[in-house]
């Protein structure tokens, strides 16, 4: 893990609502496509002649399968997003150390600066990126 990546995490945080919200709105605009109707009354001439007026309804396919992209590329980045936060969050987890996971959790799940990591644990800013500094090269 990279403290790049890690720095990532609340950029994380809010794009998973926010590519929810949207994802919603792609749904509901799908289900708003309008329908097309028209009438069937033969399908050539090597098939009889249909007495009854058939009507059909399909939605516009263009409209549909363009919103239906949008729905792709937007749940694929969602799970992305989801992945990333998710190893972060394990990683993290994973520190043995209980002040260093505190540390790391202060710092880059909840978006601390570390001079604030560091009045909260007790220890110097630069203890504070020692430490930060020592975890990610293991």
């Amino acid at each position: 893990m990279d403290k790049k990546k890690l720095l990532q995490y609340k950029a994380l945080m809010r794009e998973q609502p926010k590519l929810k919200r949207e994802l919603d709105r792609l749904y509901e605009r799908l289900a708003e496509v309008p329908v097309v109707s028209g009438k069937v009354t033969k399908s050539s001439d090597d098939f009889p002649y249909i007495e009854e007026h058939l009507t059909v309804q399909m939605t516009e396919p263009k409209a549909a399968e363009e919103i239906k992209k949008q729905i792709r590329i937007k749940e694929k980045r969602l799970d992305m997003v989801e992945q990333e936060r998710t190893e972060i969050e394990l990683f993290i987890a994973g520190i043995p150390d209980s002040l260093d996971r505190q540390i790391f959790e202060l710092s880059f799940l909840d978006g601390k600066k570390q001079e604030e990591v560091a009045a909260f644990v007790g220890y110097s800013r630069g203890r504070i990126s020692q430490i930060i500094s020592a975890k990610l090269k293991d």
